[in-house]
């Protein structure tokens, strides 16, 4: 029996991934240029959905694609962070590459169909659809307690989404329609708004997540892969910003109101305790998850201030953690552990004297972690807080804590990465610096962070016509 020429199957593998992985990197491209189009073509002085798809009887229902001023940056943002997760894992994953590719670019199709879709079941479906996809890429590619990691965030989701199903049911038999457009037209009394309410906050406050509901964030970001990572924290925490704008704002006015305080409670709540337990880890995966949540609860506020400010700026600052957070994640989940294997930041010092450019790529994006002026996370905190201040004084003081609490694990993390001494033992002098495709993946991260930061009327005024219509006042009923 003739042996195999090994050299040669080695080629052909390597041949063959490099072709696979090309391949899933075009197909994320292609999608980024046609949502590039779809925004060059948009016309924001129209509040109606548009470049609507219709597909009636789709399995006995109809089947509605559009965006509106709303869920337009939602997209972008996806198609924008997907070829960037791909590109974070190009050479650190190659067991079942064929699988992971697909992963990622299936999950990017069922993220954009919930931005897409027209109908609050379909919302539900595609919200739900992301878990599977989420399930396996973590249980098989994540790190040592993958499989626990994966479960925590099945579970946990896919409890909380029950009480979002009940209410879309509930609301589906009221009204007897689950189409936006019509549900929009719609004034329910406010005991059924209370309820719906109810069960829609609970489903986004674990996706968010708030405090207590937040257990299965830290363990899926510090057991996921690098993409894994990159996709939750840029694009599915978003999810329940996206569901908060889309059913809950427009359908439950006098609830959201209403409750309004309850929410900024748990939310300067869940910014102190997150912000103090990221001073606290050392696990730098971790620390980025942590102050994740503490963002997440900043723009979490600022959408349910009732302004035109606040909600504007929770919008801004969600984009903004998008890229911000995915860059950091690139730096300390990527960069760093490609080259030590380890997370534990007790090992990582005095590495500016390595790595030079890393060091400042690194600091770009923690100023913009902290808010820092001319960056576009500081654009949509202020708003957030300018609007909180507007909703109420005392709590909106007590949020404003989250730029201080920011600004202290942010450069207390530099801090102990760049400087803190001389460089550990635990790396080789000759650790290399950042190689091509990590600085043009960086970069293209701060260039959306500087540039929106220093000019943020792209965002802004499109921003503003759509929002306008979401604030509520009782006087309008």
């Amino acid at each position: 029996m003739l042996k195999p020429n090994v050299p040669m199957v080695k080629y052909i593998t390597t041949w063959t991934n490099i072709s696979l992985k090309s391949t899933a990197l075009k197909t994320s491209i292609l999608a980024l240029f046609v949502s590039l189009v779809l925004f060059a073509f948009f016309d924001f002085t129209n509040n109606q959905f548009q470049f609507v798809q219709e597909y009636h009887e789709v399995n006995t229902f109809s089947f509605y694609l559009g965006v509106d001023g709303l869920s337009i940056y939602f997209v972008l943002l996806t198609t924008i962070i997907m070829p960037i997760a791909l590109l974070s894992n190009w050479t650190s994953i190659s067991h079942n590459l064929r699988s992971f590719l697909i992963i990622i670019l299936l999950l990017e199709t069922l993220l954009l169909c919930v931005f897409l879709v027209l109908d609050i079941l379909l919302f539900y479906i595609f919200f739900e659809s992301i878990l599977p996809p989420l399930f396996i890429l973590i249980g098989s590619f994540g790190s040592s307690n993958r499989v626990r990691a994966s479960f925590y965030l099945f579970l946990y989701t896919l409890l909380g989404s029950l009480f979002l199903l009940l209410s879309i049911v509930t609301m589906s038999s009221i009204i007897g329609t689950t189409d936006f457009d019509a549900l929009y037209k719609t004034n329910l009394n406010y005991y059924t708004q209370f309820f719906l309410f109810c069960g829609i906050f609970i489903a986004f406050a674990v996706k968010t997540p708030v405090i207590i509901l937040n257990t299965w964030l830290l363990k899926a970001h510090v057991e996921s892969p690098l993409s894994g990572s990159i996709i939750l924290a840029g694009i599915v925490l978003k999810l329940s910003l996206y569901g908060i704008l889309r059913l809950m704002l427009p359908l439950l006015p006098k609830a959201c109101l209403n409750y309004t305080y309850i929410i900024y409670l748990i939310g300067v709540i869940t910014i102190i305790y997150a912000s103090i337990s990221t001073l606290r880890t050392i696990d730098v995966k971790e620390l980025i998850a942590y102050s994740s949540v503490s963002h997440a609860a900043v723009y979490l506020i600022g959408v349910f201030s009732n302004t035109i400010q606040g909600i504007e700026g929770g919008i801004t600052l969600g984009l903004a953690h998008g890229f911000v957070s995915s860059g950091l994640f690139i730096c300390v989940g990527g960069v760093l552990y490609d080259r030590s294997s380890t997370r534990l930041i007790t090992y990582y010092r005095g590495m500016a004297q390595l790595m030079p450019l890393f060091s400042i790529v690194l600091f770009i994006l923690c100023l913009g972690n902290c808010g820092v002026p001319l960056t576009l996370n500081f654009v949509g905190e202020f708003l957030s807080l300018y609007g909180a201040f507007q909703k109420s004084t005392i709590l909106g003081v007590l949020a404003s804590s989250s730029i201080i609490f920011s600004a202290a694990y942010t450069i207390y993390m530099f801090n102990r990465i760049a400087f803190a001494g001389s460089y550990s033992k635990f790396f080789n002098v000759n650790v290399p610096d950042l190689n091509k495709r990590e600085f043009y993946i960086l970069l293209t991260l701060v260039l959306f962070t500087l540039v929106l930061g220093i000019y943020p009327a792209p965002v802004l005024d499109g921003l503003h016509y759509s929002v306008t219509t979401l604030i509520y006042s009782p006087r309008m009923f």
